[in-house]
């Protein structure tokens, strides 16, 4: 999968796509207007960052180029490359219960902090995507 060089770019099928590891100095993107939400991103090759209305969302180390995020009450879906692996954050509800699939892969269940972050590794290479799902129990 190829970096999103729009740094964050609306789908036809409703979905955001965003992040380009293959920058080599910090790039942002502020005020992208989304379904009446104003999205943020920054992203290079250290890090991929993402704010919704000003509240964290997603952020990887080091950075990654996301396809087809998606994110509901219950469930958040994306597609994700990177040159190297990453840790992924998301922010999800507090001290709640969810499954990790990867690859359609059921990685076992994870419990969410009292921030409602929760953390994934994912193995990357720039060729080849991992698709990942968080769904609430």
């Amino acid at each position: 999968m190829a970096a999103v060089k729009e740094l964050l770019r609306a789908e036809a099928d409703g979905t955001l796509s965003f992040g380009d590891y293959t920058l080599k100095s910090k790039t942002k993107l502020d005020g992208f207007e989304f379904q009446g939400n104003i999205y943020k991103v920054k992203t290079f090759a250290e890090i991929t960052k993402v704010e919704k209305n000003g509240m964290f969302v997603y952020e990887s180390v080091p950075g990654t180029a996301v396809e087809n995020f998606k994110a509901s009450e219950k469930e958040i879906s994306f597609s994700v490359s990177g040159d190297k692996d990453a840790q992924v954050t998301l922010e999800l509800e507090a001290d709640s219960e969810y499954v990790v699939y990867m690859d359609d892969m059921n990685v076992g269940d994870m419990k969410t902090n009292l921030s409602g972050k929760l953390s994934v590794s994912a193995e990357l290479s720039p060729d080849k995507c991992v698709a990942i799902k968080v769904v609430k129990k």
